[in-house]
């Protein structure tokens, strides 16, 4: 079927002149997750996984993913024709690397404009220029093809009331114009879901966990448009967005406004427009090319969302809690298996007052499945969870007081020392972290050793970040703020951690064709004593859910990693356990006793 797919494709490439087509995850607002009518990259490979690239040439078929995917990609692909490029590995060239060589002298790269950014673009342009390659970027040539594609989502807008978002839609744009002012731009274009509806305090289901709306936005210094399709707007919210200072315009109508624009300044983040948004403005335009304003300030928790995050975190936790409660004591006496114990978590986080959905797909992955970071279990491919080893759940939920993330390895009957060890590893990392002190003006860069130091120190290492930045019933994942190693100035998330940043810590391992742990909580950046060395940072737990007891090695810690886990412990059974009654909280209590 994927080859056929990918036959069809070289047949419009014939017609069009096309000697190589680009096939990114993206929609028209380079979102990091995108709905069911955006995944291109999915129905022309077949991998489900959701970062990649496809190149499809006249001979042959690529995917490019990075390190989270290798494994799955690798089982997804099979029997595909479509040959997997490993990202960062060695010997594999980067897909810039793979299109100078490929495509001949004179010849042609062909995207749909719409789902590439225009830095992508244009260094696309610059690196391909030596053999004089041109871009046919007008049209979708997989939209051709794929004959049964769904339909764009249109789902209900609400509003997020000024009790959840702590400050109101006008507050926050006269902010941004504020910003506009001080870089001298007289239009923004703003593109990026999550932005918008930060901004205008609305929320959305266009993408599956994330509560955002398929919309565009063109603010100047007195005027506010949105391009949106106004069937999914009801009469209350039109008169909101009208008493915010808000003109609605048709969704795809923002090409023609954008190219009406002459001799203004642009500010605009063109990692994040899309390269048609860019082809279609008028070179008289000075651009001002800078991250968006909203990034930044929406990473920055106000008062009222942080208490409010608190509050989610604690309906959060009961619902995990519940959850391994329920698995400690039916493991062996009921077939349980990662499908039907995801169902379960799901159901018991629907059950919490206020929840809105998940914030992402649960990864519930036991044994060797859970040395794929991000595997997914489907009817086709589920396991039996057996009464030994460990089982993985990655999982969170989207609630009216914000965005929760947390992953817990569970032991399900006896372990190897092996995955003790490790387990244990990932356990001391995560408590480490979170009690580190900082000065200001720190980044994730600066902090990234205190996690891995327990991994390297052995010769181990886990191949993703330590920590990523969570939105405020937005995106699970949110710039700027990060935590790992590495420069990836891609992903954009090392800037200063700054008071009210909410960051994960999920340090793990991954043994392939054995196991995998992750052990991760939501912390809170805010400020420490202020000193004659100058403003000192800590962080605060969000999430409270039990470590496993069961799967500890004790003897790997020291004095100070005790002292960590069990003031943790305390903390989640003082908080968790007025929410639950007769066994569950006798459970807890044994569950979160001091080692």
């Amino acid at each position: 079927m994927i080859q056929e797919r990918i036959n069809r494709l070289r047949q419009l490439m014939e017609q069009e002149g096309i000697d190589a087509y680009l096939v990114p995850t993206a929609d028209f607002h380079e979102s990091e997750y995108v709905g069911e009518y955006f995944k291109c990259r999915k129905f022309i490979t077949g991998f489900t996984g959701s970062a990649g690239t496809a190149v499809i040439t006249k001979e042959e078929a690529c995917l490019w993913t990075d390190g989270r995917y290798f494994v799955q990609a690798a089982k997804e692909l099979e029997g595909t024709g479509v040959n997997l490029q490993k990202m960062g590995q060695e010997g594999v060239p980067t897909v810039e690397e793979y299109l100078k060589k490929s495509l001949p002298e004179n010849g042609t790269l062909g995207f749909d404009g719409r789902v590439v950014n225009y830095q992508m673009g244009r260094s696309l342009e610059e690196f391909l220029q030596d053999k004089n390659i041109s871009v046919s970027w007008e049209e979708d040539l997989i939209g051709q093809v794929w004959e049964e594609r769904p339909s764009l989502s249109a789902e209900k807008v609400w509003i997020l009331k000024e009790e959840y978002a702590g400050r109101s839609a006008a507050e926050k744009i006269e902010d941004l114009r504020e910003v506009m002012r001080k870089e001298r731009a007289t239009v923004h274009i703003l593109t990026t879901l999550d932005d918008i509806v930060w901004l205008l305090n609305i929320r959305g289901n266009d993408v599956a966990c994330n509560p955002v709306v398929l919309s565009y936005a063109l603010i100047t210094l007195d005027k506010f448009y949105l391009f949106i399709n106004e069937e999914v707007l009801d009469q209350q919210v039109k008169e909101y967005l009208k008493e915010t200072g808000v003109t609605v315009c048709p969704y795809d109508k923002v090409y023609y406004e954008v190219s009406r624009l002459k001799g203004e300044k642009v500010l605009l983040e063109s990692s994040r427009v899309n390269y048609s948004i860019l082809r279609n403005l008028d070179s008289s335009n000075q651009i001002i090319d800078r991250m968006n304003p909203t990034a930044f300030a929406k990473s920055v928790k106000n008062p009222v969302e942080i208490e409010n995050m608190k509050k989610a975190h604690i309906k959060d936790g009961v619902a995990m809690t519940k959850f391994i409660y329920w698995l400690k004591h039916n493991i062996g006496k009921i077939q349980i298996t990662e499908v039907s114990a995801q169902k379960y978590l799901d159901h018991l986080r629907f059950l919490q007052p206020g929840n809105l959905g998940l914030s992402f797909p649960t990864i519930s992955a036991y044994g060797s499945n859970a040395a794929m970071c991000h595997y997914s279990a489907t009817e086709e491919n589920d396991t039996v969870i057996m009464p030994k080893g460990l089982y993985l759940v990655d999982s969170g939920g989207q609630y009216y007081e914000g965005t929760t993330d947390v992953t817990r390895t569970i032991a399900m009957g006896p372990v190897t020392q092996e995955e003790r060890e490790h387990f244990t590893l990932s356990v001391i990392s995560m408590l480490r972290l979170a009690a580190v002190k900082f000065l200001y003006g720190s980044r994730g860069l600066t902090l990234d050793y205190v996690a891995r130091e327990p991994f390297w120190s052995r010769g181990l290492n886990f191949d993703h970040g330590t920590g990523h930045g969570v939105g405020y019933l937005l995106n699970v994942h949110e710039r700027p703020n990060g935590i790992r190693w590495r420069m990836v100035p891609e992903r954009q998330d090392n800037c200063v951690l700054e008071e009210g940043m909410i960051t994960s810590d999920e340090p793990g391992l991954y043994i392939e064709g054995s196991h995998g742990v992750r052990t991760e909580n939501l912390i809170l950046c805010k400020k420490a004593e202020k000193n004659q060395y100058g403003q000192f940072m800590e962080f605060e737990f969000l999430t409270f859910v039990p470590i496993d007891l069961d799967a500890l090695d004790k003897s790997l810690m020291t004095d100070r990693d005790v002292e960590l886990l069990n003031d943790y412990h305390k903390q989640v059974y003082e908080k968790i356990s007025p929410y639950l009654e007769g066994e569950e909280a006798v459970w807890l209590k044994e569950a979160t006793r001091a080692v």
